[in-house]
């Protein structure tokens, strides 16, 4: 008898592969947002730009993959998460719409581009503070009742919370720094070597500050992290940090061009194993399983068909565009 698929988890993972495919594509495109202002204006700015001016307006497509993942695979936890998210999430999208603007109009109108530079940086800054507060908010749990969210407007607000948006901001600025160093060459390059250096060493730090602060969120994460047999498996993701955090910082110091962005990835990677080992198989920590969450069988059936056909396509067209313009960019653009 031939096993049927556990189609909530498949779609769990679907779901995490597209965040984790925001963070890859538009992770460097924020955290140069974020570093803007210790650019030069003119030739400095300009090459930093241009490193992701071909690339940056298809990187949302995996943010909406995955809220409308969440939404159609697990319409109980998005009706759950929404009303306890609201403020950051329409923060993070008005931020997101905001950068969107300043990119195009920093271009079209010099003659105000030092206050469109303003936005891009106060857009960069503010969506990823917004995202990180939402990842922070939801892995310290959300308060619910039947079948619907039972919290005030301000829980999501919480020092661990803003721990976690601090950290991704440190995060997505590390992935700018080094897609620099991987994409540009001469001043902006030195430049970047040292950002990412600093960048690194402060990204290290925040994933040992909020390593050591979730097992203590929940007795059921501090069992799932050290609980025994189990601990052999969970003890290995902070010393591969550990191994990777290392790498890194010797990729810095020998000026590599293209670890230290791939490492970085690595590290981003690692930390989504480490929620993933938290929160599973909750979707609403503690309070709403993915089984609870997910919608019928047969719906999810039929939307894995569409996503077994879309995802290869946008990602066939995505590294098409990544290929393209591989090279190295300036103020002027790729050569």
């Amino acid at each position: 008898m031939i096993p049927v698929p556990d189609l909530p988890t498949l779609w769990a993972l679907v779901i995490a592969f597209a965040v984790f495919a925001y963070v890859v594509m538009d992770g460097f495109d924020l955290g140069i947002g974020i570093l803007f202002p210790f650019f030069a204006p003119g030739p400095e700015r300009d090459s930093a730009m241009n490193s992701v001016a071909p690339v940056w307006d298809g990187n949302e497509t995996w943010l909406v993959l995955g809220g409308g993942g969440l939404m159609a695979a697990f319409p109980l936890a998005y009706a759950i998460i929404l009303p306890a998210l609201y403020a950051p999430i329409i923060a993070m999208l008005l931020a997101l719409i905001f950068r969107g603007v300043a990119f195009e109009f920093r271009w079209r109108d010099p003659g105000h581009r030092r206050y469109w530079d303003f936005a891009f940086t106060t857009g960069s800054v503010v969506a990823t503070l917004a995202q990180g507060i939402t990842l922070g908010a939801l892995l310290q749990g959300i308060a619910v009742e039947g079948r619907s969210y039972a919290g005030g407007w301000w829980d999501w607000l919480t020092p661990f919370s803003l721990l976690v948006g601090v950290s991704l901001v440190v995060g997505y600025a590390l992935l700018g720094a080094t897609w620099l160093v991987m994409k540009t060459e001469g001043m902006v390059q030195n430049h970047s070597y040292r950002l990412a250096g600093r960048l690194a060493i402060s990204l290290i730090v925040c994933i040992g500050l909020v390593s050591v602060a979730t097992p203590f969120l929940s007795g059921a994460y501090y069992e799932r992290w050290f609980a025994w047999p189990q601990v052999l498996f969970t003890a290995q993701v902070p010393l591969l940090v550990g191994l990777c955090s290392g790498t890194l910082l010797v990729s810095l110091v020998r000026r590599w061009e293209y670890w230290p962005f791939l490492l970085t990835l690595g590290l981003f990677a690692l930390c989504l194993l480490g929620l993933g080992i938290s929160m599973f198989p909750y979707v609403v920590p503690n309070a709403v399983t993915i089984h609870e969450a997910a919608a019928p069988n047969v719906s999810l059936q039929f939307m894995l068909v569409g996503a077994s056909v879309l995802i290869p396509i946008i990602l066939g067209y995505t590294g098409y565009s990544y290929w393209v313009f591989r090279g190295k960019t300036g103020h002027e653009g790729y050569h």
